[in-house]
């Protein structure tokens, strides 16, 4: 698999973006990963300190220009660097974006196969479904059931079998329309909040299993309590939007029960 390029064509050109939070001793990993693909890279330096922005400079300057570096002045949190990241991929005329976290969980030997399935669906978003190792705590696990479900009851749909997983591919036309008419959460509701609003606007998600681990020396940056409330305001938020999209949803389901 590490030997395996993306290929190449006229109309699909895919950029990796990473975010990068004081992940100095994972990223280096990742961004190997990453090169094996063939792909483009993108490292988001979302306010970083000290040891980590020295890494990330001397792995640009390695492996320029195939991997690029974008500063942002001050963190914006997760969801904020990837969205920093949708806007410079547009300006360089990227048609999709690979996005996968700095911190290890994911297998970047994955990143061909995820670009392989968006290239042969360019309209699609393609989703990670985690297949997870006895590293996963509990505690998240549940959460991330709890999210599941309110995530069906948004989009009256079991569409998004994961809407927590940070590896996945967008195409990039209606990410960049998305967030020019609408706000998205820039923490750590980033991930679900896209993928709901864009499956309200009829973006088709195909789902693609991927293992996930959670090292040992892995930094989390998850605050349980203001990340929990985040969540939790989204999820109201979602409800309400979904309230207002109800005769609009109700009519997918009854198209696709009838195709």
């Amino acid at each position: 698999m590490a030997n395996e390029s993306v290929p190449a064509s006229p109309a699909f050109r895919p950029l990796v973006v990473i975010p990068v939070f004081d992940h100095e001793h994972a990223i280096a990993t990742m961004v190997d990963g990453v090169l094996a693909s063939g792909a483009p890279c993108l490292l988001v330096d979302d306010g970083s300190g000290d040891a980590c922005a020295r890494e990330l400079d001397r792995l640009t300057a390695l492996h320029a220009p195939q991997v690029r570096l974008l500063r942002l002045p001050a963190n914006q949190g997760k969801g904020g660097a990837v969205l920093a990241g949708f806007r410079d991929a547009g300006l360089r005329g990227h048609s999709h974006v690979l996005q996968i976290d700095a911190d290890g969980q994911h297998d970047p030997a994955d990143i061909p196969r995820f670009l392989a399935d968006a290239q042969a669906n360019p309209d699609a978003v393609v989703c990670g479904v985690p297949l997870y190792d006895d590293s996963v705590p509990k505690g998240r696990l549940y959460g991330r059931y709890l999210t599941h479900v309110w995530v069906w009851i948004n989009t009256l749909s079991f569409a998004i079998r994961d809407s927590m997983c940070g590896f996945r591919v967008y195409p990039l036309a209606p990410v960049l329309r998305l967030i020019d008419e609408e706000t998205i959460g820039r923490r750590m509701d980033f991930d679900v909040e896209v993928l709901v609003r864009l499956f309200w606007r009829g973006i088709r998600v195909r789902n693609l299993s991927t293992r996930v681990t959670y090292p040992l020396d892995g930094v989390s940056h998850f605050d349980v309590w203001r990340d929990n409330v985040r969540i939790s305001r989204m999820h109201t938020r979602l409800f309400f939007g979904m309230l207002l999209r109800l005769p609009r949803l109700l009519a997918r389901r009854a198209a696709a029960a009838t195709a």
